[in-house]
C-alpha cells in the first residue's frame, strides 16, 4: 500500500513477509514382506538419495520401523509417495509410504 507525504511524493512500503508453504515428510514403514533391496531401490530412483544415504534410510525403516525419506511441499510429497507406491504394487510389495507435515 502506497503512503503519501506532506509534498504529495509516494512511498512505497517495503518488508513485505512472505510465508514459506508448508513442509511434509515422506514416511515409509517397515513390513515383513518388501526386501530391503527393493526399499534401497527406491529411495534412489524415487528420492533421488545416494546408495549410502538410501541404505541409512532403509535400515532406520528396518529398525525403527520407519524412516523420512525426503521432506517436500505438499504436491511434490504426494507425487514422490504415489509414485513409490504404484512401484511397489507393480512389483507385488505391500511398501507403506505415508506423507506427514513436518
Amino acid at each position: 500500500m502506497a503512503q503519501h507525504d506532506s509534498k504529495g511524493a509516494t512511498k512505497e512500503r517495503t518488508g513485505l513477509h512472505i510465508k514459506s508453504p508448508q513442509r511434509y515428510k515422506v514416511v515409509l514403514a517397515n513390513d515383513d514382506f518388501t526386501p530391503m533391496d527393493f526399499v534401497v531401490a527406491v529411495l534412489m530412483q524415487v528420492f533421488h538419495k545416494a546408495e549410502p544415504e538410501a541404505y541409512a534410510i532403509m535400515l532406520q525403516v528396518h529398525n525403527e520401523g520407519r524412516g523420512v525419506a525426503g521432506i517436500y511441499t505438499y504436491d511434490e510429497a504426494l507425487t514422490r509417495s504415489n509414485m513409490a507406491t504404484q512401484w511397489a504394487r507393480d512389483n507385488g510389495y505391500p511398501l507403506r509410504v505415508n506423507v506427514e507435515p513436518e
